[in-house]
């Protein structure tokens, strides 16, 4: 941030209209960008836009410089809370009705498994249960999980996501756990799909391969590049 744009920022904070206006201005690419995650959704664009000029201004009200964090890190989670707050409450369906039907049955098979076999069902069992396609389980199943902690551990290594996308201070890293939500969504589809199974589904490489019908090289690869991407995002 420049220090025009941190001047600014101040001004505003301290109830200066003008600032506030002209920071939305400038950052209205930003408020767009986010806004747009949300077309389709049975809501007018400009309703999305003024929703997260909303979530924007809270953002100036709420930002702490001495987080140490960039100001966007902070407003885009802020920016979509208000956007996600107002579809939430006025009901707008998120995820098709077929992923919903699809996860639900997916959840009972999990359960009947568990039942009969006393653990944790393997993937393959589920897709034999189920008669579905591991790739469309992990699909379902992704697509409507709710937020998930950056604490879980991955696979084989033990490693979380919050340690491979830095240790800042406490405040710094509850900052990061929202906007992660936010970068996670602007992944190719492909690279979501690996985080998701690696960090989400508890995968190792090697099952995560045969989920996405890829060699363990090639998520190996894909991981990587996805956790590059994050923390260019995160750090921007």
């Amino acid at each position: 941030m420049t220090l025009e744009a941190l001047e600014l920022l101040r001004a505003a904070r301290e109830g200066d209209r003008e600032a506030a206006e002209r920071l939305v201005l400038e950052n209205s690419g930003l408020i767009w960008s986010v806004a747009r995650r949300f077309f389709g959704r049975g809501v007018d664009p400009d309703d999305l836009y003024q929703l997260g000029c909303v979530g924007f201004l809270k953002a100036i009200a709420g930002f702490d410089e001495s987080f140490g964090t960039q100001f966007s890190t902070y407003a885009v989670p802020k920016i979509s809370g208000e956007i996600r707050r107002f579809l939430r409450d006025d009901g707008p369906v998120k995820v098709s009705r077929t992923l919903k039907e699809r996860a639900l049955a997916v959840g009972a098979a999990r359960q009947r498994l568990e039942q009969r076999l006393g653990r944790s069902p393997a993937l393959s069992e589920l897709a034999e249960e189920t008669g579905l396609e591991p790739e469309d389980i992990a699909a379902a199943e992704t697509a409507v999980s709710g937020a998930e902690s950056l604490q879980r551990a991955a696979g084989e290594d033990g490693f979380t996501l919050e340690q491979l996308l830095g240790d800042g201070g406490e405040a710094e890293r509850v900052l990061e756990r929202l906007a992660l939500r936010e970068a996670l969504e602007r992944l190719p589809e492909r690279e979501k799909q690996v985080i998701a199974l690696r960090y989400y589904h508890d995968m190792t490489q090697d099952a995560a391969s045969r989920v996405i019908g890829v060699s363990q090289v090639q998520v190996s690869r894909l991981e990587r590049r996805a956790l590059g991407r994050l923390r260019e995002m995160l750090s921007g």
